[in-house]
């Protein structure tokens, strides 16, 4: 009966240990994966971004005039070899804002592609709470891992710090009222794509559907934003 036992506990521990192998696999995360040093990973992010953006083009045209844009208006597409650049459309390397920052000692570059300032009186503070819409996908190969059904809220200090650098450079909705279904419209707020290094996004950690070291874009619909008093001591 005690061997019986015994391996029963061996068992049980072999089936817990396997689906903790499947499940950090499914979420493109290896176990045990060793930190490279940042020094090491910035240039090789730094080349993923520069080809992307070098071989992809948006539809420039449909932003020309739009009194009320958003991010669901935005195409990116790959410019296939051979291919010659559709009318009306620009190249991502042609219209995006560089920006450099010094993030755990570590120099980088990250980019803005800006296709609506906004109207609003408010720019958001790097500690603020915002309320956007979204969508998250990686680099390489285009895979969303995330959007937004419905206007999200966060607080910008706790996101990656690809965030933190990228949100307060854009307005808030000029104006908003409400809708007869219970919804919210927004006029003429921050529309914008950002397009980060791994090391200003979960680098090595990653997180669910995104693996480590990967190249991270997002575009955004900025809404409204909110002082955040984070220590509570009625001072934002």
């Amino acid at each position: 009966m005690k061997k019986l036992k015994i391996n029963y506990l061996l068992l049980t521990l072999l089936v817990l240990s396997i689906s903790l192998t499947s499940c950090r696999k499914d979420d493109g995360i290896d176990s045990g994966i060793e930190e490279v040093p940042r020094a090491d990973q910035q240039p090789i992010d730094q080349a993923v971004l520069d080809t992307y953006l070098s071989t992809h083009y948006y539809n420039s045209g449909d932003f020309v005039g739009n009194p009320n844009p958003s991010m669901y208006d935005l195409v990116i597409t790959e410019l296939a070899e051979g291919e010659s650049l559709p009318a009306d459309h620009t190249m991502l390397v042609d219209d995006i804002e560089t920006y450099g920052v010094t993030y755990k000692e570590q120099d980088y570059l990250y980019y803005i592609l800006r296709l609506n300032q906004g109207a609003g009186d408010d720019m958001p503070h790097f500690t603020d709470d915002v309320r956007l819409n979204y969508e998250g996908s990686l680099v390489e190969d285009g895979e969303v891992f995330d959007s937004t059904v419905n206007p999200t809220e966060f607080d910008l200090a706790g996101l990656i710090p690809g965030w933190s650098q990228v949100i307060p450079k854009f307005n808030t909705a000029e104006s908003f009222m409400f809708n007869g279904d219970g919804t919210v419209g927004y006029t003429n707020f921050g529309v914008g794509v950002m397009f980060l290094p791994s090391g200003l996004g979960y680098y090595s950690a990653g997180t669910a559907g995104i693996g480590p070291y990967k190249c991270l874009a997002f575009k955004f619909d900025l809404l409204q934003s909110e002082l955040n008093d984070h220590d509570g001591d009625g001072i934002p």
